[in-house]
């Protein structure tokens, strides 16, 4: 897959899935920036996060979707996700690959589309493209739709871009990072409980 020559662009070579680098995070609202929940709420938790990164694949399955319950679709919290590559080979262009594809699926699926990533990355660590192309057929791409949209040169710069600004500007490097309300929170895995003191301390 073309998208892999992606890896030859970031510079993340020290970045990493896991807890021991650190984060200030922004809560200012991006443009590109893909959200869920009420925009206008008191508190926003933002997660920076890779589709390639085990552990935020963890905690996708096992702790967001009691987290969405209890604060996205309530409106207590606005939820802000955004991308990171970290790691080596197959996490990096599977994570890419996938980001691309989510971009691609419109606002209206990309969460669906990197939910579905987060289920099946031992399979797409495997088989990269068998995997993403059934995902990508599944929020209904033509396969012709999907290689264009992993080979956009144009859409690999702008994710290159977001990455590098998160890196620089929000000095985060590490995956997952969750920042509530502009406080980031130690990196790496969190039960909902560590979350939910972390939100009723910002005020939710």
């Amino acid at each position: 897959m073309k998208v892999a020559l992606l890896v030859a662009l970031v510079v993340f070579g020290a970045a990493a899935c896991s807890p021991k680098a650190g984060g200030s995070g922004s809560v200012a609202a991006l443009p590109d920036d893909m959200s869920l929940g009420n925009a206008q709420a008191k508190v926003t938790v933002v997660e920076y996060a890779s589709v390639g990164c085990p552990v935020c694949a963890k905690w996708q399955r096992e702790v967001f979707p009691a987290f969405r319950t209890k604060y996205i679709d309530t409106g207590k919290i606005h939820y802000v996700f955004r991308e990171m590559l970290v790691g080596q080979g197959p996490e990096v262009a599977v994570a890419a690959s996938g980001f691309l594809i989510a971009r691609c699926a419109g606002n209206d699926k990309y969460f669906a589309v990197t939910d579905a990533i987060f289920k099946n990355q031992e399979q797409a660590f495997q088989a990269p493209r068998e995997t993403l192309l059934e995902i990508a057929k599944s929020v209904g791409m033509t396969e012709d739709a999907f290689n264009k949209c992993v080979n956009d040169e144009k859409a690999i710069q702008a994710l290159n871009d977001r990455v590098d600004r998160h890196n620089r500007v929000d000095h985060v490097n590490s995956t997952p990072t969750f920042v509530i309300n502009g406080k980031a929170m130690e990196p790496g895995f969190h039960t909902l409980d560590e979350i939910s003191a972390a939100i009723a301390a910002a005020g939710a």
